[in-house]
């Protein structure tokens, strides 16, 4: 029927292909609502809407593109929190309603609560977890998800190995370093030095960073050991079978 038009043939399974137009019309919709609250709150505020977007999407390296829409763990750092908290809270004190905007961070943490009972549902205590800032290659501890789940993990009786090559507490400076000190004093003898280190006593193995360090990760594991994926980096895992588990996949 279609192969008149000049455009990709892409074969899948008759599901996914339901639920990619569903998916279309879902994200049509949420930008449509993006769109009007951030007008309605631009207006307010004496800017035009319409100017505020047409600068937007001049972005097509972030804005309009296929970064960010990959299933993975939450997000984190340093400005996507703490502008959104600052944007639901300009729009409270002027009296408008935003639930799209207001949602997301509320998403956001529901996201982050799926990860922790992905982990303490498989019953094991001895965890490591694999990457510590909110993002690869770099050393940004502030309100990264990692953070929060270690803390969760704490909480919940386990027992914590921790590595990332990027972060090394004797170089962190600044808020970063004010921000481990007091949201986790004692992480310092939770990490250790290397992946050989982190796998050595752990029961389940939790991957939240998508540094290419952890490609190969599957190869190393024993066949006690599981895998728990909230970035999907990982090759090879279909011969782990029931001892993987990804967060959205």
């Amino acid at each position: 029927i279609y192969q008149r038009l000049d455009a990709p043939l892409i074969r899948t399974g008759i599901k996914t292909a339901e639920l990619v137009k569903y998916a279309d019309n879902a994200f049509h919709a949420l930008k449509i609502s993006f769109a009007n609250e951030l007008g309605v709150l631009a207006g307010i505020e004496g800017i035009d809407g319409h100017e505020l977007m047409d600068i937007f999407v001049q972005d097509t390296k972030l804005n309009l593109s296929p970064v960010y829409l990959r299933p993975g763990y939450a997000f984190g750092g340093s400005c996507l929190p703490k502008d959104l908290r600052a944007l639901n809270h300009r729009a409270r004190t002027r009296d408008l309603p935003t639930p799209v905007l207001a949602s997301i961070l509320k998403s956001n943490d529901r996201h982050k609560q799926r990860a922790l009972a992905l982990i303490t549902e498989t019953g094991k205590k001895r965890v490591a977890v694999l990457g510590l800032s909110f993002k690869p290659n770099t050393d940004d501890l502030r309100e990264s998800p990692a953070v929060e789940l270690v803390e969760g993990l704490l909480g919940k009786g386990c027992h914590l190995q921790i590595y990332d090559r990027n972060v090394a507490l004797a170089r962190l400076v600044g808020a970063n370093k004010e921000f481990i000190e007091r949201e986790i004093p004692h992480i310092s003898s939770l990490m250790v030095p290397d992946l050989e280190s982190a796998l050595a006593d752990a029961e389940v193995v939790v991957v939240t960073s998508g540094d290419k360090e952890f490609r190969g990760l599957a190869d190393l594991l024993r066949p006690n050991q599981q895998l728990v994926e909230l970035e999907r980096i990982v090759d090879n895992v279909d011969g782990l079978g029931e001892r993987y588990h990804g967060i959205a996949w």
